[in-house]
């Protein structure tokens, strides 16, 4: 299903994505659900669950954030208004929201960051700011106001002493009222401000790319690190310079060349950045299963659950080789695989959930089963019982 239309998912991709924002009106009329209002404030209570709580007025100081989880009286004596309840990852407990997910899988898998789900009651709002992420917007129960400007803020167009990233004035060059259904898509540093204008949930499904000083950082640190420690810079044949207080062009040279021999090797680049890029964030976790199985024991589980699920605690991504095999990469680990294995892994990283019709022509592969259990004792794979 297009839920762009009338352009199509091409012409989104080519004039709007990191480019402008898009209004789409039903796009997702057909979308029930899955979590009331009271439900989501049930799990901010638990302890496993990111969320946050917004309060422009009523708080100890404008703007006041707080962080979950917490106490029903928390949630029970907030005031009647301008107050916004964020859950943050709830594709992670909320097996519908990552379904959701794959309607938006003309995007690779490494760009995506997570759903989040927010409740307002009338003038809830997180204020007007920015986003360094792609984000689609959409509107659940209730009506929002969302305003947006195109020019991206800098630091002196923001309030000092906030945790939040909130505009001193706001200026909106457009305003639309969001219905049950619709969909707002906003680039990153696109300036916007939602204001509910009654009781509201809206979802975003968020993309988040990587900081290139992070990807620099991350790189150069693994290449560092596979050094080894007896290596050390060596200038036999040293010429005599005139002044000592010059580096020379020869050591110069020499030291570019160490440097770049670090990064020349494009396969290595590439390896690194399937584990880079689906490996856990700090201060995250897999959830592992109770008891690992063995590959008759996940064959039989199988049979009888009759569905496998995808983790939404791991990306799944890979790379397909020029000799046709396939490298699989899951929370950080990377799997070499070929010929049925490769055929297994591409449909475990396209979707979300898998029949068992769908896998019972490739678990019959030699090694396929031992793969899946190897993902499953990892807790990147589960069955749909456990959930």
């Amino acid at each position: 299903m297009n839920r762009f239309a009338p352009i199509t998912v091409d012409e989104f991709l080519a004039e709007y994505w990191q480019r402008k924002p898009l209004l789409v009106r039903g796009a997702f009329a057909d979308f029930d659900c899955p979590i009331t209002p009271e439900e989501l404030g049930g799990l901010a209570l638990e302890e496993e669950v990111e969320s946050r709580l917004i309060q422009e007025k009523g708080g100890e100081h404008p703007w006041q954030v707080r962080n979950g989880p917490f106490e029903e009286t928390d949630l029970n004596t907030l005031p009647d208004s301008h107050w916004t309840l964020l859950v943050q990852e709830i594709n992670k407990h909320v097996p519908e929201f990552a379904l959701l997910q794959e309607q938006f899988n003309f995007l690779p898998n490494w760009r995506l960051d997570d759903v989040m789900v927010s409740f307002a009651p009338e003038h809830g709002s997180v204020g007007p700011h920015a986003d360094n992420y792609d984000v689609f917007i959409i509107q659940g129960s209730g009506r929002r106001r969302w305003q947006i400007n195109r020019t991206e803020p800098t630091d002196k167009d923001l309030i000092p002493g906030l945790p939040l990233k909130i505009m001193k004035a706001f200026e909106p060059e457009e305003e639309w009222i969001l219905e049950p259904g619709d969909m707002l898509y906003l680039p990153p540093g696109c300036a916007h401000h939602g204001v509910a204008l009654e009781d509201s949930l809206s979802y975003s499904v968020g993309y988040r790319a990587p900081t290139v000083g992070d990807m620099l950082s991350a790189f150069y640190g693994e290449a560092i690190a596979g050094q080894p420690t007896e290596r050390f810079y060596r200038d036999p044949g040293l010429s005599l310079q005139d002044n000592p207080g010059e580096i020379a062009m020869a050591a110069r040279e020499q030291v570019r060349a160490i440097i770049r021999a670090i990064a020349t090797d494009d396969a290595a680049i590439d390896h690194w950045f399937g584990r880079f890029i689906t490996d856990i964030r700090p201060g995250h976790y897999v959830p592992e299963p109770d008891e690992p199985l063995t590959p008759r024991q996940l064959l039989q589980w199988l049979e009888q659950t009759g569905e496998l699920r995808r983790s939404e605690y791991c990306r799944f991504s890979y790379i397909r080789e020029a000799d046709n095999s396939l490298r699989l990469y899951v929370a950080g680990e990377e799997f070499i695989l070929a010929g049925a294995a490769a055929d297994m892994a591409e449909l475990l990283a396209g979707q979300r959930s898998y029949s068992h019709e769908q896998l019972a022509p490739l678990v019959t592969q030699p090694g396929n089963p031992e793969l899946l259990v190897e993902l499953y004792n990892l807790g990147a794979l589960y069955f749909s019982d456990e959930a």
